[in-house]
């Protein structure tokens, strides 16, 4: 009995209640439910641990990136800069990151970044989505094709 009351008070410590509650939201797609909850945390630097601070960065990115991405990308590299506990977390954050940039025309540092958590994604969790990141790559590399007037005849 007292194993699992101490080990209660060991998981609350590591992964905050409110985070928790803030993912719960956030699986169920509820974001304005996820942000309501990360809002209560009112001095992140003061009341959480580092890999807490990481996971607060991380769930606020998630949630601005349907809006800002400018914002979500602070987020993002504060969040991989704290570090998060789970490797797929990592990778999550990582492959956000690189659809920013590929969207900002900076195809080097998301294809770094796409290699990065490729590195992380052990159980391929992300695999579906780090492919269709490439075959977009693929696709912005190409030459677009001009549609108009030819040279070479055709109907006039």
């Amino acid at each position: 009995m007292y194993i699992l009351l101490s080990s209660i008070f060991i998981f609350l410590y590591f992964k905050n209640e409110i985070i928790l509650l803030s993912f719960l939201r956030l699986r169920k797609e509820d974001f304005p439910g996820a942000k309501k909850w990360l809002d209560k945390i009112k001095n992140p630097e003061a009341s959480l641990i580092r890999k807490q601070q990481g996971y607060y960065n991380y769930l606020n990115g998630l949630m601005v990136s349907q809006t800002n991405m400018n914002e979500a990308e602070k987020y993002f590299k504060k969040a991989v800069s704290l570090g998060l506990s789970m490797d797929t977390d990592m990778a999550m954050a990582k492959l956000n990151l690189a659809g920013i940039a590929m969207s900002k025309n900076r195809k080097r540092e998301a294809q770094a970044l796409l290699t990065e958590a490729k590195k992380l994604d052990k159980h391929n969790m992300l695999d579906n989505q780090m492919k269709m990141m490439k075959d977009q790559m693929k696709k912005a590399g190409q030459p677009q094709q001009q549609f108009g007037r030819a040279s070479r005849g055709g109907r006039r």
